[in-house]
């Protein structure tokens, strides 16, 4: 026990919970696409994926596989070395933000006071990852893709602000484990900050779709538009790295949906939070999660493209104005403590 209280010792235990983590979030990326291609098929009554192992649960590990072996086509005229930086930033980026992310209380690599920051700055980062690729490609295609694609990211991270802030009016903390802690209570999921937030879930989900590219907002990779945007010019490796980045994005936004409004770790059933089973644990975060990415994917299976203008419209004209009129209104109710304290939870917080 000496040997872990030495710095190299320290050193190895953050070095083993970021691998764990790591490799935790990697390998359930390839069984979510999977189940993603099985929601689509679902709706479009087909079978999906079901070739690769058993009822083609191994078809995301051959799609890595083919992604790897594949030869890289770098375009005559790219930038090489930003090309390449391109998607590796995407995906550091995408892994790093998982450092702050609670799965039960204590399950954290760092928990930081400052984690809605931290997350905040990570996800203003990943814009330049996009831009970088388009630029480096050399080419019309991919740069236009890229700039639309960081307008409509930049146009969204000021909702989704917004929409945090309210949050942290109601906890009075930054810090993620916090926001969860302050949701706790004797009434399950009534507890939660989806009831007194209600009208922010909604706008936190639709900017999320915006945020991450996913439909119908992926206007940045319309095929029949920009022929795959930002990422046309790449293939194998660097294309395998953008695409998990941006699916990593995605559980992310889940994982900060759950979180935020829907008790983290936190039991819904009333009464239940020392209970073996159905008490508060890991289980009921990766349940809520599954259920969110069960939601972004019957999005993207039934829901109609739009047009950018329509896209960066409802942004500024709509998702902006409610969400900061929501702070306003959150402030005045935390202020004055009204429905029985519900926006303000600072001593259970903190």
């Amino acid at each position: 026990m000496d040997f872990f209280d030495t710095n190299f010792g320290i050193f190895l235990i953050i070095l083993a919970q970021c691998l764990l983590v790591t490799v935790m979030v990697l390998v359930s990326l390839a069984f979510l696409m999977y189940a993603d291609r099985k929601i689509w098929a679902a709706v479009q009554i087909r079978k999906g994926p079901n070739v690769v192992g058993a009822f083609g649960l191994l078809q995301s590990f051959a799609d890595f596989l083919k992604y790897i072996v594949k030869e890289i086509v770098v375009p005559a005229g790219a930038d090489k070395a930003v090309f390449f930086i391109a998607p590796m930033i995407s995906f550091v980026l995408a892994v790093i933000a998982w450092a702050v992310i609670p799965f039960n209380d204590g399950w954290v690599v760092a928990n930081l006071n400052v984690g809605i920051l931290y997350i905040f700055a990570i996800s203003s980062l990943e814009v330049y990852g996009v831009i970088m690729g388009g630029w480096a490609s050399n080419s019309k295609y991919p740069f236009l893709g890229s700039l639309r694609s960081a307008a409509q990211m930049i146009s969204y991270e000021v909702s989704i602000g917004f929409i945090i802030v309210g949050i942290l009016i109601s906890t009075g903390s930054l810090n993620l484990t916090a926001i969860v802690m302050a949701q706790s209570g004797d009434w399950g999921l009534l507890n939660w900050y989806w009831l007194p937030h209600l009208p922010m879930v909604v706008l936190f989900f639709i900017s999320a779709l915006a945020e991450t590219n996913r439909p119908p907002f992926d206007l940045p990779e319309a095929e029949a538009e920009l022929v795959a945007g930002y990422q046309v010019e790449y293939s194998s490796t660097p294309f395998l790295l953008f695409m998990i980045g941006e699916l990593m994005a995605v559980v992310l936004m889940c994982a900060l949906l759950t979180l935020l409004f829907f008790g983290g770790w936190l039991s819904p059933i009333p009464g239940a939070a020392d209970l073996p089973i159905l008490g508060d644990g890991v289980h009921w975060m990766v349940i809520k999660m599954a259920f969110w990415f069960f939601m972004f994917a019957m999005v993207k299976a039934l829901v109609p493209r739009f047009r950018y203008d329509q896209l960066m419209r409802i942004g500024w004209k709509v998702f902006l104005p409610l969400s900061l009129a929501w702070v306003v209104l959150v402030s005045f109710f935390a202020h004055f403590e009204l429905f029985g304290g519900a926006y303000a939870r600072w001593a259970i917080g903190g």
